[in-house]
């Protein structure tokens, strides 16, 4: 119903052609096509709308809701990217403008302006591949064609010229002042940047050369989550159990609280860490470090780690950093719908070089350090780049055991979406964006395959569970589906199973 809708809007434009009989009429050729270019944008928004709002109508359910929810983005989508397009056009016109009227007049702009036309069909063929496709595999294929197709594009060849105005940068045969010439590359790597996003990076921990590999665990996963359904419950007391929070979790005061309630009406030591979440990870660590040292010693007993999103995050680079002082103080580590490679979210909020990236920064630390009062790098520091930094400099110890747990958000049509609740519903819409730009799946924020930590055993439920769920008990619980705090003993009872797995095999070694 979209490309019916985008088909029919394209009929609409007038066809626009170019005639450059003149070299030395540049001027009045860009003045004409900017000026076609903002009555064809005029129809095509008026036209357009009309004929989309029309054959959309009012979605009178669930599924038409998404139905319509779909076609909108796809339809938002390439508008932004004719809106980027239009802007490119405006700023080669201003420069070209002041440039011919600078000049001899014995350089003609015909042949560059058609290059520059080519490269912006480069980014309209980018922003299709780069919407329409939903395969992960198909849409890096596809991304890697067309950077290498801008990269021969914009590939430039410096040489002296002897016009008036003394030395110049000849781009593909257009002589161009070096302002003009900066100003329009540095356009082009904006937009390109803008629109490819996190595609490069997501799951790069996965194809980083000497990390260990996973493990799937999720069927011993079930087996244990249906033996405690059964009312089997073998978690000892020989531990102490330390649930660490994730980002902003010292807004949300529920957060955490029905689990550590389930794990004490079973008579374990369970805490939660009371940390500044919106801090840097490097500053958790630190604190981190601090109490479980004040568990172990307070209780004489190692201390058994449970972290969700940047919790785990933080818990992890505890370990990476103090590996020596913790590893015989911590029995193993359970990183749920962690960031531990990065988040797309923080990356394509926070990513430098790209359209608006001052502004946008400027509004998230104005959120963050003034409203929130926390602290900037507790986001940048889940941004792909600040992983890559960090994991490269510390590695988790090989003696304690991991477990890495994802999930997917419900986001087709034909899945209840609890509305109701406003955080499930901006997960369902978090998730739906990032599997339409990225083709990835995730919880909301974190995708699946970003938070598998090399050399852990992966939990991989087919249940659509959101990055909200696994902390927020549910109000209506189904009794045919285990709830969030069976689901954190599975997890737990698993953990305790590697650990004594893996001393039986170092006392085998021995041997």
């Amino acid at each position: 119903m979209g490309d019916w809708c985008i088909s029919e809007e394209i009929r609409d434009i007038p066809p626009i052609t170019h005639q450059f009989d003149h070299p030395s009429s540049e001027c009045g050729l860009l003045e004409r096509h900017g000026y076609r270019i903002k009555h064809a944008a005029h129809n095509d928004a008026v036209n357009g709308v009309s004929l989309f709002v029309d054959s959309i109508g009012s979605p009178s359910s669930l599924d038409g809701i998404f139905t319509c929810l779909l076609t909108w983005t796809t339809y938002f989508s390439r508008r932004f990217v004719h809106f980027i397009e239009d802007l490119i056009y405006q700023d080669v016109n201003r420069y070209s403008e002041s440039f011919v009227a600078s000049s001899s007049g014995l350089y003609s702009h015909s042949s560059g302006h058609n290059v520059y036309r080519s490269n912006v069909k480069d980014f309209s063929l980018f922003s299709e591949h780069h919407i329409a496709n939903t395969s992960p595999e198909t849409h890096r294929t596809r991304v890697a064609e067309v950077r290498e197709e801008l990269l021969v594009n914009t590939r430039y060849k410096a040489r002296t010229g002897c016009g008036h105005r003394g030395f110049s940068l000849i781009i593909q045969g257009l002589m161009l002042p070096l302002c003009m010439q900066a100003q329009v590359l540095s356009i082009t790597s904006r937009v390109r940047k803008t629109l490819l996003g996190s595609s490069d990076d997501i799951g790069w921990l996965q194809h980083t050369p000497g990390m260990a590999p996973v493990e799937d665990g999720t069927v011993r996963f079930l087996e244990l989550l249906e033996k405690i359904r059964n009312g089997e419950h073998n978690l000892p007391n020989s531990f102490v159990y330390l649930l660490i929070p994730g980002l902003f979790s010292n807004h949300a005061p529920l957060y955490f609280a029905g689990t550590k309630r389930f794990f004490s009406k079973m008579g374990l030591a369970c805490h939660i860490a009371k940390i500044h979440s919106e801090a840097s990870v490097e500053h958790n660590a630190w604190e981190l470090k601090q109490y479980i040292d004040e568990l172990y010693w307070g209780s004489g007993k190692l201390v058994m780690l449970l972290g969700h999103s940047k919790g785990g995050v933080d818990a992890a680079a505890a370990l990476s950093i103090y590996s020596s002082d913790l590893k015989n103080k911590v029995a193993g580590l359970a990183l749920v719908q962690s960031p531990y490679a990065g988040t797309p979210i923080a990356s394509d909020i926070l990513r430098e070089g790209q359209i608006a990236d001052k502004e946008t920064r400027r509004i998230m630390e104005l959120l963050i350090c003034k409203i929130i009062k926390g602290d900037i790098r507790a986001m940048e520091d889940l941004t792909y780049d600040k992983r890559r930094e960090f994991i490269s400099k510390h590695q988790l110890p090989k003696e304690i055991p991991l477990i890495s747990f994802h999930s997917e958000a419900s986001i087709a049509p034909g899945h209840q979406v609890p509305v109701v609740i406003p955080i499930s519903a901006a997960m369902a819409m978090c998730a739906l964006h990032l599997q339409l730009r990225y083709g990835e799946k995730s919880d909301g924020l974190v995708t699946c395959r970003d938070a598998e930590v090399p050399g852990s055993v992966v939990v991989r439920p087919d249940r659509k569970l959101d990055h909200a769920w696994m902390v927020y008990s549910a109000r209506k619980k189904d009794p045919g589906e285990p709830d969030s705090c069976e689901m954190w003993e599975a997890l737990l009872t698993m953990l305790v199973e590697l650990g004594r797995m893996k001393q039986e095999r170092d006392v085998s070694w021995d041997f």
